[in-house]
């Protein structure tokens, strides 16, 4: 899956291996195909009860998930489960059906293990996803399974509250959760919905809806301390199941005279979202400051720059319930998340640990275990 600069289109790549998912799991049943996916599930997956936890309202069997932007229309959604997530979120999807983004507009930086994408949430639309959705029949499937909405780009502002309900109210009975997107850095105004008293609206909005499932809502790593402790406290205050920290940054973070070589253009004179390894610094900040100024009940969910199992570790152990993998895993391929999962585990047991659920926020650093890997019966505990 990694590809380096001025190889491969990165786009195309991530949507062609989408689409192989689809049509794997849509052919699941025959062979050589549940041959394959066996084996995949043999290599990726682990049962292990010590991971499993209950936030929500919802079961996730490891705190290891994929994080939206990815599976954009929720081709792959069935599949997830088969490379070891714990959970997966979909989209982001809007109402209305979007092309994005001019091209070329999702760039891997290879050397720097990072991603600039500003591709304006291109989508089929709610009413195509639920189609997508409901040919899986997922509600047979024991996994958790997450919705992120975003506001059409031809909605304005003061009306997206009707946008964001047209979407939930089509999915929510598909899915497990929802994630209410206002951070993308790639839809005009969007961020504005940060704001607190338009966030305030637009959750009491949504919270009116005859949906029952948990909302959260997603942050960008670029607001203020002050902006963060605002939004850790509305979250609470409004009932809402969490909050995902972090969404992508428009802060260059030490790469602004990164060229691109698709381009011509450093990535200061580029628009569009910063993701992957630069990122981790910022995302673990973050995640500390919310959860030390927001009620500790309130779940969070680690996501950004998170790309082996002391970054998993540092994320749990800073307050987060759960972690999200996107960018790492697009570098690193799947065997990073049979990776965390073994790092978890092992560092379960060198600090005395009987449940992930009691590491979260317990700020203990990384161990480093001197030994060999798990092997693969190890991990299943």
């Amino acid at each position: 899956m990694l590809t380096q600069d001025g190889g491969i289109n990165a786009e195309q790549l991530s949507y062609l291996t989408v689409i192989l998912l689809g049509q794997m799991y849509q052919w699941r049943n025959t062979f050589p195909v549940n041959d394959i996916l066996r084996h995949i599930r043999n290599e990726f997956t682990t049962q292990d009860s010590r991971l499993k936890q209950h936030l929500f309202g919802c079961e996730f069997n490891n705190p290891v998930g994929l994080a939206a932007g990815l599976d954009k229309n929720g081709v792959g959604a069935g599949m997830w489960d088969c490379f070891g997530f714990g959970f997966a979120e979909i989209g982001t999807v809007t109402w209305y059906t979007q092309l994005g983004n001019y091209r070329p507009r999702l760039f891997r930086l290879s050397e720097e293990k990072a991603a600039l994408n500003r591709m304006g949430f291109n989508n089929n639309g709610a009413q195509c996803v639920k189609q997508s959705l409901e040919k899986q029949y997922l509600k047979k499937k024991n996994m958790t399974l997450g919705i992120n909405i975003g506001k059409s780009k031809v909605t304005v502002l003061d009306q997206a509250h009707y946008d964001y309900a047209s979407s939930l109210q089509l999915l929510a009975p598909l899915v497990n959760y929802g994630v209410i997107n206002i951070s993308s850095p790639n839809t005009p105004n969007l961020r504005d919905l940060q704001n607190i008293s338009q966030l305030r609206s637009l959750l009491r909005n949504l919270r009116k809806l005859p949906v029952n499932i948990p909302l959260l809502v997603k942050i960008a790593p670029d607001l203020t301390n002050e902006s963060i402790s605002d939004i850790g406290r509305l979250a609470y205050d409004e009932g809402l199941g969490g909050i995902i920290a972090i969404n992508t940054s428009v802060n260059r973070l030490g790469l602004d005279n990164r060229l691109l070589l698709e381009t011509g253009q450093k990535l200061t004179q580029e628009a569009g979202g910063l993701s992957g390894k630069p990122l981790k610094k910022r995302a673990l900040e973050v995640l500390t400051y919310l959860r030390k100024s927001t009620n500790p009940v309130l779940p969070l969910i680690g996501v950004g720059g998170i790309d082996s199992p002391q970054a998993a570790w540092e994320r749990i152990a800073a307050g987060a319930s759960l972690i999200q993998l996107y960018t790492g895993w697009i570098y690193n391929g799947p065997a990073l998340v049979p990776q965390i999962i073994e790092g978890l585990q092992s560092q379960l047991e060198c600090n005395g640990f009987s449940k992930i659920s009691e590491a979260v926020g317990s700020n203990i650093p990384w161990t480093a275990i001197h030994s060999q890997p798990f092997s693969k019966e190890s991990r299943h505990q």
